[in-house]
């Protein structure tokens, strides 16, 4: 069901984001103790603020009213991903190259699953990765259909 929401609202609300200049990140719908969250966060090269989060809120808030997809109660929030941004797409992974990223796999590479460092290639088969390991640093290999999640990563 969530799933079905969050393809509906997808519908939705990426022509709104598109007309406003921006770029759709991800929408998740979950449950969270007795409420239900429909979340859309949005980005652009610019970064959003709080009035790019209203506009897209109100616009599709009118067309959630109007079509009514959801039989719950829910809240509706709209923001920016944050300094840790997911990479959910192809073309997300190719704009963080140089970047640091946190990545987690499906299945272990050289013995991991969790990476964290440099971005330092994707040619979309392949991305290469630069840990830092106490003096010394060791790039990984990893293959993108392996990929389970990726963000940008703050590492200090």
């Amino acid at each position: 069901m969530s799933q079905k929401v969050t393809d509906l609202v997808s519908e939705m609300v990426t022509p709104i984001v598109n007309e406003l200049g921006l770029e759709l990140v991800d929408i998740e719908f979950k449950k969270e103790g007795p409420n239900w969250f429909l979340r859309v966060f949005i980005d652009s090269d610019k970064g959003v603020d709080l009035e790019d989060c209203g506009q897209v809120s109100e616009q599709l808030s009118e067309k959630l009213d109007e079509l009514d997809p959801i039989d719950q109660a829910y809240f509706l929030e709209v923001s920016s991903p944050g300094a840790e941004r997911p990479l959910k797409k192809e073309k997300d992974i190719k704009k963080a190259v140089g970047k640091n990223v946190h990545v987690t796999t499906y299945e272990p590479i050289d013995g991991e699953k969790v990476f964290e460092g440099e971005l330092t290639n994707f040619n979309g088969e392949q991305l290469e990765i630069n840990v830092k390991i106490k003096t010394r640093t060791k790039t990984y290999t990893i293959p993108y259909e392996k990929v389970a999640k990726a963000r940008l990563a703050i590492i200090f």
